[in-house]
């Protein structure tokens, strides 16, 4: 990056930083600190809402996605309106009425304290897992700006988000996500501009979409019912629906996003806010991962685009196979760029017989290619048997730094930058008011201070910041971080949503009979996902139903015995 882009960059990050800090003031107790007291209007919940889910991974490998397999990842999302919905209806109302912290602590009141810690336990492991995820990904930005390893730039992108998220509390997240999300969406409006001004004379916007849906870029809606399928209409609007309701309805890191409204109203404006934005949003960014395709069909693309691993082969022994593996890439990317511009003629033409022989002898030339990098991938795990073979959350970070004008540069990686800031500081203050709130105040320490309870969310906040780095630092093994995530959060939702469901709606069901029937739950969903049994999505309307099937069999089995209905303790 120029000096200029370097400015940009700190400029931007460090008046956000700041301005969080100001907006937030001083936190002198616990409801401060967590909830911002519970003073925040509609549109700061719904931006903060999508900030928190729209982590540095959405911005970074979303585009990535697009480039490798297409538009249909935006079927995850068509889930997403319908659970706002019930969200509304159901979970936000009960939560604002009993002015929990967490969702975990209707739990105790509905069912008993083991199965609101089992909750709390699944939701952390999920959450801190997560997170590592979302640090790890600013901290490629770093590692091939500057060419070094992802270790260092993790640490200093972890040790930032920390800071502020300590000193500011909730209202400094909220505050800094409404700013951020304003620069996001104008700089990604305007990277997706710059995209299309890059293609050759005489290709447009309609080529571009045209060509790539020929490739298979342009697959939006899948309509063929596919269990093993990770992304079709149906596993997005009902393994969707059962996620996003999950996350949405009792992932403490949005629920604490929506509990800050003052009002259950402004909450309930807040969640549809997100519920109309979210999926034209999340499909622009996927397409501008499809007009980068598209402009990598006429601009000869990296072999392969992760230039760490590149460097590293290069300097190894393997360096000259390597460096004949690029001469015939290139010399097979002309042939290909022959067969673009063959197809851009042809369908201009507007004559489908010729259109049809183009995107044939297209295909052929573009396997040709995918060979080659295949066999690069090949040579760099032979070189190193722990190189990241994939480079997806490579694709979209390369163009912008090699083709964009300077200080957009600067701009584009702050936006990345700020998007990982947002959600890791929403998942880090998540994390600490459910350890604390959920096992510090109502199991460890129950009478202590409103000073011990806030000192002991910020330390809580420091020690889930440290283990989310630490899982930062295992990130680079685990391929496409947009998938990852949410696989990740699909091997959990599902229970944690089944238990929300019978406390909700099932009143005779009471905690014994949810708590052995979440143990079970749980096994059974990692079991299937370890063995690859059925495409992710669906294992949280698996193990959402599987909860409520099993709750209800040892409802019937178990004694009956009611325990004390109260409200949850504070």
């Amino acid at each position: 990056m120029s000096l200029t882009d370097w400015i940009v960059l700190g400029t931007t990050l460090f008046v956000i930083v700041l301005y969080g800090v100001w907006k937030s003031g001083s936190n002198k107790n616990i409801d401060q600190f967590l909830m911002g007291n519970r003073s925040l209007s509609w549109y700061h919940v719904g931006l903060s809402v999508m900030a928190t889910q729209a982590s540095a991974i959405t911005f970074l490998s979303a585009p990535g996605q697009a480039y490798s397999d297409g538009m249909r990842f935006v079927q995850f999302y068509f889930g997403l309106p319908l659970a706002m919905i019930v969200l509304c209806i159901t979970f936000v109302p009960i939560f604002h009425r009993l002015k929990v912290y967490t969702a975990y602590e209707f739990l105790e009141g509905r069912f008993d304290l083991k199965t609101r810690a089992l909750t709390a336990f699944l939701f952390l492991v999920q959450r801190g897992l997560s997170t590592g995820i979302t640090i790890y990904a600013p901290s490629i930005i770093l590692s091939t700006i500057l060419n070094i390893n992802t270790t260092y730039t993790t640490l200093f992108i972890g040790g930032l988000v920390i800071f502020y998220t300590v000193y500011g509390g909730s209202k400094a997240v909220s505050y800094t996500q409404l700013l951020q999300m304003s620069i996001i969406f104008s700089g990604m409006f305007l990277a997706g501009i710059l995209v299309v001004g890059l293609l050759p004379e005489g290709v447009g916007f309609t080529h571009a979409l045209k060509m790539a849906g020929k490739l298979g870029r342009m697959n939006v809606i899948d309509w063929k019912f596919d269990p093993n399928n990770r992304y079709t209409i149906w596993s997005g609007l009902i393994g969707g629906f059962f996620l996003q309701l999950s996350y949405f309805g009792t992932d403490q890191s949005q629920v604490g996003r929506y509990l800050t409204g003052s009002s259950v109203g402004q909450s309930r404006l807040g969640l549809i806010m997100n519920g109309l934005i979210k999926i034209p949003m999340q499909f622009l960014i996927l397409l501008i991962g499809v007009l980068v395709f598209a402009f990598y069909q006429f601009t000869k693309p990296p072999l392969f685009f992760n230039q760490y691993e590149v460097n590293k082969i290069k300097k190894s022994s393997y360096a000259t196979q390597y460096n004949y593996l690029d001469q015939q890439y290139s010399q097979a990317f002309e042939q290909k760029k022959v067969r673009t511009n063959e197809l851009i003629k042809a369908i201009d033409s507007k004559d489908e017989n010729q259109i049809d022989h183009a995107q044939d002898a297209l295909k052929v030339a573009d396997m040709q290619s995918r060979i080659i990098r295949q066999d690069a991938i090949a040579l760099m795990k032979k070189n190193s048997s722990g190189a990241d073979g994939n480079d997806t959350n490579y694709v979209f970070l390369t163009f912008v730094t090699q083709y964009l004008p300077k200080g957009l540069i600067g701009l584009l990686v702050a936006i990345i930058f700020l998007a990982s800031m947002g959600s890791t500081a929403s998942a880090l203050n998540s994390l600490a008011s459910t350890s604390v709130v959920d096992i510090y105040k109502r199991i460890i320490n129950p009478n202590a201070s409103e000073k011990n309870y806030l000192n002991a969310s910020r330390l809580a906040t420091i020690f889930w910041g440290l283990v989310c780095i630490g899982m930062a630092l295992y990130a680079s093994r685990i391929g496409n971080l947009l998938e990852a995530v949410n696989q990740l959060g699909s091997y959990l939702y599902g229970t944690i949503l089944g238990v929300f469901v019978v406390a909700f709606y099932l009143k005779k069901i009471k905690g014994n009979a949810v708590f052995i029937a979440a143990i079970i739950t749980e096994a059974v969903i990692c079991v299937f996902g370890y063995f690859d049994v059925i495409a992710y999505l669906w294992l949280n309307a698996i193990g959402c139903i599987l909860l409520i099937i099993l709750a209800y069999i040892f409802h019937k089995l178990l004694p009956q015995k009611s325990p004390a209905q109260s409200e949850p303790g504070r």
